[in-house]
């Protein structure tokens, strides 16, 4: 692959686990329980933990591919 396709999906790797955590946030806050309405607090706590789960997992998976692009990037190793 070539440095800055590289170095571009190395980013974008980064860029997307930006975007899982703001859709967490977004799930946090619209599944809160409200005065005037909402999830039950029971339900909204399932819920964050579920999407925490697969949140976590599908960063941890771009950081370790990103960093791994940034590394191929640089002229690094090769292997994924």
């Amino acid at each position: 692959m070539p440095p800055k396709i590289a170095r571009l999906a190395g980013l974008g790797a980064f860029a997307a686990s930006g975007g899982i955590v703001a859709l967490f946030v977004l799930i946090g806050y619209v599944s809160r329980h409200t005065a005037t309405g909402g999830m039950m607090p029971v339900l909204a706590w399932v819920t964050w933990i579920s999407i925490a789960l697969v949140a976590l997992a599908l960063v941890g998976v771009h950081v370790y591919l990103g960093k791994q692009l940034l590394e191929m990037a640089k002229g690094g190793s090769r292997h994924i």
